[in-house]
């Protein structure tokens, strides 16, 4: 992975008021006082403003994997101790995937610009708003369309118009804006005075005019498929779209007070509450009805949701689960193992908690993961799990891969397994996995026709996508912008960049470096005896090169016979 400034953050999760101590390698260090309700995107922005860092950066976990802005402290599962790396100038990936026959990819560059590929109908083609995007800042996608933030807080749109790709009629309401959510169909953006714009398909949240009034001082919006739910600054929470998806929370309205975060299923939503209690709306097949265990709902730290059913992971690192039962709903067969649980993951129909010694335990449908006993006695020293639409894989401590779930959809990764040794992270597409080692090399496995839902960032330039070229997932068409673009950041990723390589140029580029540990480099004409304007130069610059120096020396050299022959008649 490419990037110009590492910084680590650690702080504990469950404290509701939390030091983030931010650290460049350099030894430059920020103190960030952080709540565990306060969004990444929040955490970022405080980091790079106390370290003077550009905006267009990225945080990850320690497996490499971007933290979504959108999601607050707690709901990104960031645990006491974790160390995060927040990297600029990277290329940013946002890929839609409606089947395996359609797909498309949108790239963000580390100067601003976009570049895309893959089925032009849902956003693989930016050329008709290729010229608008410029400085952008973020991207985000629903299931067929894209939205950019550029740096002046407008946005941006292209992709199917039924999915949000044309927002031309709320356009100048799309002023300040701040973040994006997406539903499938539908994009919801935080303007900077807490007011809410929507756009897209109407059935799927984009019209918000029924609660337009209501949307103030909003803080941060979660998405189900079909509908939207926005916590409001006094903690109070305002819901929109679909009523099956959980866009009417009427029922459960006056309950949702001192709201800290939403978790989504694909038909409810679940609102974790100041005092650690818990408030469902929605499907209640898909876990929003959660009356069976209120009582045990409490204390409650983090939510993770299948596609039916949510686990809630309690203060005293216990799980309660509820929703559809052959989801996940139900894990009374391995509650006594459920104790110690650091973490969660979830496919669509099934959960694997990481235990804080390592181990695994798995709930659910059996053919989704559900079922780990054939490999239970490997999962050992799990550090991560990633999931696919049917699958699990697990990174143990010696990076080596641990696969269970659906065979076909990544399960099975015996025909790779010799190949997965120093795997440094996961990535999945809905049914197959790739992992990228050590060495920058990547391993696929799973379905081979929905591997094309890959784009692999390679250290030496070029952005790789693979599969079944006809589907559209060939990049082929923008390598050039690709490789261009990732040569210069590779070649110019640096803390300081100086121009003019003169004494001044030199002694404080010394000096950055020495005393402060910054990356450096400094620009200068190519050297030549004889100087002429604009075409040569030399590092030392003028005084050091043709100037003060060079006099000195012919002076001084000019003496030397005199000088000699003073010496011998002494």
């Amino acid at each position: 992975m490419l990037g110009c400034c590492h910084y680590y953050c650690c702080y504990s999760y469950y404290a509701m008021s939390i030091s983030v101590d931010v650290h460049l390698l350099s030894g430059k260090v920020a103190s960030i006082e952080v709540e565990a309700d306060e969004s990444v995107e929040s955490l970022k922005r405080s980091a790079q403003r106390a370290l003077v860092v550009p905006k267009r950066a990225r945080l990850l976990k320690p497996s490499g994997e971007v933290l979504d802005g959108a999601q607050t402290i707690a709901e990104a599962k960031l645990m006491s101790g974790d160390k995060l790396s927040l990297h600029v100038n990277q290329v940013q990936l946002k890929a839609i995937r409606q089947s395996q026959q359609t797909s498309a990819f949108a790239a963000l560059l580390g100067d601003g610009s976009v570049v895309t590929w893959g089925d032009g109908t849902i956003g693989g083609d930016s050329s008709a708003v290729q010229d608008q995007l410029r400085d952008v800042q973020q991207i985000q996608a629903s299931n067929g369309a894209f939205a950019a933030i550029l740096g002046d807080g407008s946005v941006v749109t292209w992709g199917n118009a039924f999915h949000g790709g044309a927002s031309s009629a709320v356009q100048d309401q799309l002023r300040d804006v701040q973040q994006i959510q997406a539903s499938n169909g539908t994009f919801a953006a935080i303007l900077g005075d807490g007011s809410v714009v929507t756009w897209g398909n109407p059935f799927h949240g984009g019209d918000s005019s029924a609660v337009q009034e209501q949307l103030r001082d909003v803080q941060q919006i979660q998405a189900s498929p079909s509908a939207f739910a926005a916590i409001l600054g006094d903690g109070s929470v305002v819901t929109w779209g679909h009523a099956f998806y959980g866009g009417d929370s009427g029922a459960v309205q006056k309950q949702l007070r001192d709201v800290q975060q939403i978790q989504p299923s694909n038909g409810a939503f679940a609102a974790i509450l100041g005092d650690g209690s818990v408030v469902t709306w929605g499907n209640a097949f898909h876990g929003g009805d959660s009356s069976a265990v209120r009582d045990q709902l409490r204390d409650v730290k983090q939510i993770q949701a299948s596609n039916g059913a949510f686990a809630a992971i309690l203060g005293d690192r216990s799980v309660v689960t509820w929703g559809y039962a052959d989801q996940g709903g139900d894990s009374s067969a391995v509650q006594d193992q459920l104790r110690d649980v650091q973490q969660i993951q979830a496919s669509s129909q099934a959960f694997a908690a990481i235990l804080v010694d390592g181990s695994v335990v798995t709930w659910g449908n059996p053919e989704f993961g559900g079922d780990s006993s054939p490999v239970q006695e490997q999962l050992r020293n799990v550090q991560h799990i990633q999931a696919s639409h049917s699958a699990f894989a697990a990174i143990l401590s010696d990076r080596s891969v641990v696969t269970w779930g659906y065979p076909d959809c990544g399960g099975d990764s015996s025909a790779v397994q010799d190949q997965l040794r120093d795997v440094q992270q996961i990535q999945t597409s809905s049914q197959a996995f790739a992992a990228i080692l050590v060495d920058g090399s990547v391993v696929t496995w799973g379905n081979p026709e929905f591997g094309g839902a890959f784009a692999a960032i390679l250290v030496d330039g070029p952005v790789v996508t693979w599969c079944i070229p006809e589907f559209g997932y060939d990049s082929g068409a923008v390598q050039y912008e690709l490789r261009v673009f990732l040569s210069l950041a590779r070649l110019y990723d640096f803390d300081l960049f100086t121009i003019g390589g003169g004494s001044g140029g030199v002694r404080g580029s010394r000096w950055a470096a020495m005393q402060y540990g910054a990356k450096v480099a400094i620009a200068e004409l190519p050297f030549a005896i004889v100087s002429t304007k604009l075409t040569a130069g030399g590092l030392g610059g003028t005084c050091v090169i043709r100037g003060c120096v060079p006099k000195k020396l012919l002076i001084y050299g000019s003496h030397l016979l005199e000088a000699g022959a003073a010496l011998q008649m002494m």
